[in-house]
């Protein structure tokens, strides 16, 4: 007998559980599917830790999301009774003219959040363990902090289920088409059917949505390195970082085991045609330009990594995310492109995305992720 549902979750790792969870806290019956283990490593959220930030440089636009985001992971806190997020502040460097610190600048002042100068003379006795390039600007956000990435992954999935939702994982979905007003979505394991589909399937995202904008895989290396002194540690007021350079764009997390932190490039990276095939072993171009950033920038870090990860950047054509429902199919709704700063959206934008596959639109201000914009 062909099961069917109210909604259906393609895709469960950041942005699905996130969806699920809101899905089945409103009473929906609904079914998430993925081709892989419940918070896994094949993708986008994994590597232990994101940073979460208000003073948003990417556009502020973003900041009203992330009021709604800090809410709703204090209210998973509370109802897992997990620790989730943590607040150790974000130190961020660059050119004054560049859009990294005029940019965290615009979002505070437009949005009154707490951001802090840092001049040049007293920076290095604030932060010991950093350098500061010759004519950057540095400011510092008290209210960043990081995710727990995969506790978080796993806490909407698991809360999700108590509410009611079925998740089936080691699932791959084939395809999906219209039926009526709903959805039916094959898999290789049977059909099921559904009077609405979300599809949040990460760099899977293309091949699922046909003729959404055009999506780029890429393929990026995170590490940890050894430290040789205590001044980024966590518990000694150790915080995160981002770093815009002349040379790339560098960030990276306080210590959490007083023993490495862990650091990556966010620009650059390597074109991925197959996400299923992926190179996961480390190469010397992943490590060379993070060693020589941390060799100029923090040098009390060890340039030589002690372990690492790849993850997958999905990249939109102009580095904001696409959230919106189907242009030709009303009844889906999707999330991508989320362009390697997505994850700490995944609370707010889950319950965004439920609320169009469940009411056809939402109050949350999405408005200019549409892919609208893009002509």
């Amino acid at each position: 007998m062909q099961q069917s549902f109210d909604t259906i979750v393609v895709g469960t790792g950041g942005f699905g559980s996130g969806c699920l969870y809101h899905l089945a806290r409103r009473g929906a019956k609904v079914l998430g599917l993925d081709r892989f283990p419940p918070a896994h490593d094949r993708g986008s959220s994994h590597g232990e830790t994101r940073i979460i930030r208000q003073a948003y440089f990417e556009h502020p636009d973003y900041v009203p999301l992330l009021f709604r985001a800090y809410d709703l992971w204090r209210e998973l806190e509370r109802e897992s009774g997990r620790e989730l997020m943590r607040l150790c502040g974000l130190l961020i460097c660059g050119a004054p003219d560049g859009e990294a610190v005029p940019g965290a600048r615009l979002a505070a002042t437009l949005h009154a959040l707490d951001l802090e100068d840092v001049p040049a003379g007293v920076f290095a006795r604030r932060f010991p363990g950093f350098r500061l390039a010759d004519g950057h600007d540095a400011v510092f956000e008290p209210q960043a902090g990081f995710l727990f990435v995969e506790d978080c992954v796993r806490t909407h999935l698991d809360l999700a289920r108590q509410h009611g939702a079925e998740l089936r994982t080691e699932e791959v979905v084939l395809e999906w088409r219209p039926a009526g007003t709903g959805v039916r979505v094959v898999t290789d394991r049977g059909e099921y059917v559904a009077g609405k589909l979300i599809v949040t399937a990460g760099a899977w995202s293309a091949e699922l949505l046909g003729n959404a904008p055009a999506l780029r895989v890429l393929r990026k290396a995170v590490l940890w390195f050894p430290v040789r002194r205590g001044c980024y540690d966590l518990d000694r007021g150790g915080c995160g970082f981002f770093f815009e350079q002349e040379h790339g764009a560098f960030y990276g997390f306080p210590s959490t085991d007083g023993r490495h932190i862990k650091a990556a490039e966010h620009t650059g990276g390597e074109l991925v045609d197959d996400p299923l095939r992926v190179d996961r072993e480390l190469r010397p171009v992943d490590v060379d330009p993070v060693a020589r950033f941390l060799a100029s920038t923090l040098p009390d870090v060890s340039p030589i990594p002690a372990r690492h990860s790849i993850c997958l950047y999905t990249m939109s054509p102009d580095g904001h995310f696409l959230v919106d429902r189907h242009p030709e199919y009303p009844q889906v709704a999707f999330g991508a492109g989320f362009s390697g700063h997505g994850f700490k959206f995944t609370s707010v934008l889950g319950e965004a995305l439920a609320d169009l596959a469940l009411d056809g639109q939402t109050e949350l201000p999405i408005g200019f992720l549409s892919p609208r914009r893009l002509g």
